[in-house]
């Protein structure tokens, strides 16, 4: 018996941080950029009710999670759309989009998802050099002709944690041409800090020709529950509702997601340890001669360049001692780099000992 023929991908698949090593039981997992703090006490409580509705379908349309989404982030309920994860959100907007042989412009170094759901419809892959691991706004207007159709960046960049300024990020949409969907992923954009930064929903707000995608995976927490949301026109959100999966977010998340944006507590205990323990970090680093990005999202990408030892040294010393961080040659193809997410107090301060040893 032969199975049917089905569709060949030319497509190196997507491949998470690691999560398990053999024989240690506990291990410290700072490959994924989640959240160091965990869940918000609030979400945690909410999804812990023994009244929870589980045998029925969830709201379809996410409707109480929109109107908090709204609120908190004061914008607009009908320009909202939820997605299991923001991975959805984007493979949603390609499939709206793209045309087999449309293009899609991504920076040289960036979420992978964005070319494997580019791919998958048949759209071509255009990379934009970047400089010094910083995306180049000169090198995406470089790469434009008229099969261009989406522009896709993350601010700050997965994964090199660089980032463009308010100024960089205007004049991006100012210099593209207005039909070309310009996408911007505000993923880490909760922890971002820095003066001269904006995300992109507080940039493009009223823009119709910009769609943002944001994540419950990081800053609240809820990487294993699977819920982000999308920001676009109107004529985006109810194209994109046609083609919507009827129920494509569980109703533990949407409950959980809601919560997580009312614990301001929360998100500002977050914040703090974040910029508190990757400055740490940072400074600890470059004591060895590992030096990295300016401090912008919950993570650090490690360049080994001027050190002793090689990034896949360090790599296995630490997988020995049972703490992974992420190998950045897997899918993103860069050598000599680590990029490490930054832990609660104790797996950092477990990860700064173990990196003392392996050095003295």
């Amino acid at each position: 018996m032969s199975t049917p023929k089905f569709k060949k991908f030319n497509i190196e698949a997507y491949k998470p941080g690691k999560s398990k090593i053999n024989k240690i039981k506990k291990v410290i997992k700072l490959s994924a950029n989640e959240s160091a703090l965990g869940m918000s006490p609030l979400a945690k409580k909410a999804i812990s009710q023994k009244n929870l509705v589980l045998d029925k379908y969830p709201d379809g349309k996410s409707n109480n999670l929109k109107m908090a989404i709204s609120k908190a982030y004061k914008c607009n309920f009908d320009k909202i759309i939820c997605g299991a994860g923001s991975d959805e959100v984007i493979q949603m907007l390609c499939q709206l989009y793209l045309h087999p042989k449309d293009e899609v412009i991504v920076p040289q170094y960036s979420f992978l998802m964005y070319r494997i759901y580019a791919k998958i419809v048949g759209a071509k892959v255009v990379f934009a050099k970047e400089n010094n691991f910083k995306v180049s706004i000169e090198e995406i207007l470089k790469k434009v002709s008229k099969k261009t159709k989406i522009v896709f960046i993350a601010n700050p960049n997965n994964p090199t944690g660089t980032y463009l300024t308010k100024k960089e990020t205007l004049e991006l949409r100012r210099k593209l041409n207005r039909n070309i969907l310009l996408v911007i992923d505000d993923a880490y954009s909760e922890y971002m800090k820095n003066d001269d930064y904006s995300s992109g929903l507080e940039l493009f707000k009223n823009k119709d020709n910009v769609f943002i995608l944001r994540t419950f995976s990081k800053m609240f927490g809820l990487a294993s529950l699977r819920i982000g949301w999308g920001y676009g026109s109107k004529q985006i959100i109810r194209a994109l509702n046609v083609i919507k999966p009827p129920f494509n977010v569980n109703g533990l998340a949407q409950v959980a997601a809601a919560e997580s944006l009312k614990d301001k507590q929360f998100i500002q205990k977050s914040i703090r340890h974040n910029l508190n323990y990757a400055n740490r970090l940072k400074k600890f680093l470059e004591k060895f001669n590992i030096f990295s990005n300016a401090v912008s999202a919950n993570f650090l990408l490690l360049n080994f360049d001027d050190c002793k030892y090689s990034a896949n040294f360090l790599y296995q010393k630490l997988k020995n001692k049972g703490i992974i961080l992420r190998s950045t040659e897997d899918g993103y193809h860069i050598k000599n780099k680590l990029r490490l997410t930054i832990g609660s107090s104790r797996e950092n301060l477990i990860f700064m000992n173990a990196v003392r040893k392996i050095f003295n």
